[in-house]
């Protein structure tokens, strides 16, 4: 037990095994007087002890975690929004990708989900020319390719 306790790295499995090693060791005697030491109400500390009994040290230490919601985009939608992305015209905007996944698939995805799914998942950029100036002077671009060529 007291491996156990040192070797603890929450003070979720902490706390409740400081509360098996004073049981044990017969330091606390009394349920009010456990609550008072652990700062727990003692309908916690009679929750804890019955899942202790009822499915020992694993389930007294088991951590529950949500689910989270359904991902909306199937593999063969991610799989065809890959292609898309890959091909020539691929999108202008994130709020294109949005629409065409709602013609395609008739499915509503949030801009800014599109926008973490194609920015940091996909790790894909959109087929955006960069904004060109129709002030330009066309002789000073010629010459710039010129003096710097495109690789």
């Amino acid at each position: 037990m007291s491996k156990s306790l040192k070797k603890a790295r929450t003070a979720f499995e902490k706390e409740r095994l400081q509360m098996l090693w004073w049981l044990k060791t017969e330091q606390v005697m009394q349920h009010q007087e456990l609550s008072r030491k652990l700062g727990r109400d003692g309908s916690t500390v009679t929750r804890w002890l019955q899942k202790y009994r009822l499915g020992g040290l694993g389930k007294l230490l088991e951590v529950k975690t949500a689910l989270g919601a359904a991902r909306k985009l199937t593999p063969e939608m991610r799989y065809r929004l890959v292609e898309k992305l890959q091909s020539p015209t691929g999108f202008s905007s994130y709020g294109q990708i949005v629409k065409w996944l709602d013609q395609e698939f008739n499915v509503q995805v949030k801009y800014k989900t599109v926008y973490r799914l194609v920015r940091y998942e996909l790790k894909a950029k959109l087929k955006v020319p960069r904004p060109v100036s129709k002030d330009q002077d066309e002789f000073a671009v010629s010459l710039f390719k010129k003096t710097f060529p495109s690789p």
